[in-house]
């Protein structure tokens, strides 16, 4: 096991300590404490952009076991405030990944503090709610002036992060650059434009459009409906990325301006634009959804689908979802005819209700060529049970509006 002799401080801004070792960059970082309960895919997760603004803690024991490979970047590099580990390693066993975790994460300045009881750690955040936090590193730091800094940080709610990530000006997505191994031997021949608005663009997301076939093009966040139209797409693609879509009320303008002309898919954060754009909600999770085993029910095809998720806000359910939690909680069971809603663009139909608490997973307007996700259909990392939401999207754009 790593251990180094920096000492490390997690503390929350309800006054609770945990004193490890300190890994990686010395230093603080503020941000919301999360936690995330997958057993793998910990470089995928701190380059994931949707993780801007929070701390991950593992749940995991050990983390860094087998290093980091440019194969594995969700995004240009780490975009958490920072980790916090039980175990940390510093190996790199896999010749695919020939950096060592603690190196990388120190070269990035990222704060890492290992030693912790994270089981205790996410008892609390699971009991009480996502918080505020600093994860220090150092000699310099004591618990009681890193706790007053804490409590004077700003949470998440009603902050636009997303202003911190997106690309300054459009661009076309390469498939020489995605793809470090080269581009897979069935990449076609771009039949589609696809328009992708960057909130916060997974890599992974730009991959799986380009192996089915799109040429994409990616614009930053603000990028007026007139100009992403003067491109000429097939079809749009909302970006998942971080924090509370409520604040990001320029993004849900433009996606009004949209709905009806092209064919619209939105995944994460831009599911839950897509949704305030149509007339629905979105809410706080308590603790949020991060994870890759969320069980997932479809209901057009009566399944149920494993998923990777990452989230900490939510889009309203029907009122009926509400009903059968307070009866006797089996959502898998809920009639399909009975989730619609209604929208000013027409019938919205939820396709997909998380299996756990009833949040919305899914949605559909078909009258006029919208669909979205809450989870991480790309599978980057997680599950594939949601691939095929890139074929449905390519469907949509075979069919137009």
């Amino acid at each position: 096991m790593y251990r180094s002799d920096v000492p490390g401080y997690v503390v929350l801004e309800d006054g609770t300590a945990f004193l490890g070792f300190g890994f990686g960059a010395v230093g603080k970082a503020f941000g919301e404490m999360v936690f995330n309960t997958g057993m793998t895919g910990y470089q995928e997760m701190v380059t994931d952009p949707s993780y801007h603004g929070q701390i991950i803690t593992f749940t995991y024991p050990m983390i860094g076991n087998h290093g980091v490979g440019r194969w594995l970047m969700e995004s240009s590099g780490p975009k958490v405030g920072a980790v916090v580990v039980r175990e940390a390693k510093n190996t790199n066993y896999d010749r695919t990944c020939p950096e060592a975790w603690i190196d990388w994460l120190s070269a990035n300045g990222v704060v890492g503090v290992g030693g912790v009881d994270t089981r205790a750690l996410v008892g609390r955040v699971r009991r009480l709610g996502a918080m505020t936090a600093c994860v220090a590193a150092g000699h310099e730091f004591s618990v009681n002036k890193l706790l007053e800094e804490t409590r004077g940080f700003p949470g998440l709610s009603g902050r636009d992060l997303v202003q911190d990530l997106t690309c300054s000006a459009p661009y076309e997505a390469q498939a020489e650059e995605l793809f470090p191994d080269g581009p897979p031997p069935d990449l076609d021949g771009r039949r589609y434009h696809v328009v992708a608005f960057d909130y916060g663009i997974k890599y992974s997301i730009l991959r799986r459009l380009l192996a089915a076939g799109c040429r994409v093009t990616v614009v930053p966040a603000g990028y007026t409906a007139d100009a992403v139209l003067a491109l000429k797409p097939q079809g749009i693609l909302l970006s998942n990325g971080p924090g509370d879509p409520a604040p990001l009320t320029y993004a849900v303008h433009v996606i009004r301006n949209l709905v009806g002309v092209v064919p619209i898919f939105g995944i994460g954060l831009g599911h839950q634009l897509l949704s305030l754009a149509v007339g629905l909600g979105t809410f706080k999770l308590k603790a949020g959804h991060r994870g890759l085993n969320h069980p997932v029910k479809n209901y057009p095809r009566d399944s149920i689908e494993i998923t990777s998720q990452n989230h900490g806000f939510a889009v309203e359910p029907p009122p009926v979802v509400a009903q059968v939690l307070a009866r006797d909680g089996d959502l898998s069971a809920i009639p399909a005819e009975v989730l619609w809603m209604d929208s000013a663009y027409g019938p919205v139909r939820v396709t997909h209700l998380s299996l756990n608490d009833g949040t919305v997973e899914g949605l559909e307007l078909p009258d006029v060529a919208v669909l979205s996700v809450q989870n991480q259909p790309e599978a980057g990392p997680g599950p594939h049970d949601g691939l095929y939401m890139f074929q449905r999207f390519i469907e949509l754009m075979e069919r137009g509006v």
